[in-house]
C-alpha cells in the first residue's frame, strides 16, 4: 500500500514535467531562429562594409562597425540565454533523478534492516531447534547399550504420539526438498543420506547401531514395521554372524 502511494506522489510530482520541458525547448528553438536571423544581419553588414569601405568616411566606417558589432552581441545573449535554458532543463530533469535515487536508497536500506531482522528471528529459531536436537543426543546417549525395544523413546515419536492428528495436517517431506533447505553445520544429521532429521524417522534396535535414526523414505518404509526393526547394515551384520 505504501509503495503505491508514493509511486501516486511521485507521478503527481513529475505531472508537470513534459509541459516545462516542452516550453524551454519552444524557447531554445525559438532563440536559434533569432540567433540565425542576426547571424544573417551580421552577413550581410560586413558584404555592405567590405564592398563600400573605400567609399565610407572615417566616422562613417566606425558607425558600420559599431552595428556589425551590436549585431555580434546581441547574437552572444541570444546564446547565454540559451545555455541558461539548457541548465534549466538539466536541473529540472535531474531534480527528480536525485530524488529517485534518494528514495530508491531509503527504501533499499529499509528492505536490508527487514532482512536483517528476519535473519535474527530464524537464527533464534535455529538455536532453538539445536537445543532440541542436542537433547535428543542426550536422550540416546542416556539410553546406553541397553537401549530400547521399540522407537517410542524419539522425541519426534513422543511427539507424534501425543499428537495423532499432526500427521494429517501436514505435507510429506521428500528428501530432495530437504537437499534444497540451508542446513545449519552445527545440526546433527542422521541415516544413510547423512541428512538433519526431518519427517518421520525410525530408530534401529541395534544397541550398537552407529547410525541409529533413519528416515523412513531412506530405508523404503511408508509405515512403521510391527516389532523390532534394524537398518540395512545392521541386517548384513546379522546375516555375517
Amino acid at each position: 500500500m505504501a509503495t503505491a502511494i508514493y509511486l501516486e506522489h511521485y507521478l503527481d510530482s513529475i505531472e508537470n514535467l513534459p509541459c516545462e520541458l516542452q516550453r524551454n525547448f519552444t524557447l531554445m528553438r525559438d532563440l536559434d531562429n533569432r540567433t540565425e536571423e542576426k547571424k544573417s544581419e551580421i552577413d550581410k553588414l560586413a558584404e555592405d562594409y567590405i564592398t563600400n569601405v573605400k567609399n565610407l568616411a572615417s566616422e562613417q566606417r566606425v558607425e558600420h562597425l559599431q552595428k556589425i558589432q551590436n549585431a555580434y552581441s546581441k547574437c552572444k545573449e541570444f546564446s547565454d540565454d540559451k545555455v541558461q535554458l539548457a541548465m534549466q532543463t538539466y536541473e529540472m530533469v535531474d531534480k527528480h533523478i536525485r530524488r529517485l535515487d534518494a528514495d530508491l536508497a531509503r527504501f533499499e536500506n529499509e528492505l536490508k534492516e527487514k532482512l536483517e531482522v528476519s535473519g535474527y528471528e530464524s537464527t533464534e529459531g535455529r538455536a532453538v531447534k539445536k537445543g532440541d536436537s542436542r537433547g535428543m543426543r542426550e536422550k540416546r546417549s542416556s539410553r546406553g547399550r541397553g537401549r530400547k525395544g521399540s522407537d517410542e523413546d524419539s522425541p519426534k515419536k513422543k511427539k507424534m504420539k501425543n499428537s495423532p492428528d499432526l500427521s494429517d495436517t501436514l505435507l510429506p517431506m521428500q528428501p530432495s526438498d530437504v537437499l534444497d533447505m540451508p542446513v545449519d553445520p552445527n545440526e546433527p544429521t542422521y541415516c544413510l543420506c547423512h541428512q538433519v532429521s526431518y519427517g518421520e524417522m525410525i530408530g534401529c534396535d541395534n544397541p550398537d547401531c552407529p547410525i541409529e535414526w533413519f528416515h523412513f523414505a531412506c530405508v523404503d518404509l511408508a509405515t512403521k514395521p510391527k516389532g523390532k526393526w534394524f537398518c540395512p547394515r545392521c541386517t548384513q551384520d546379522r546375516k555375517k554372524k
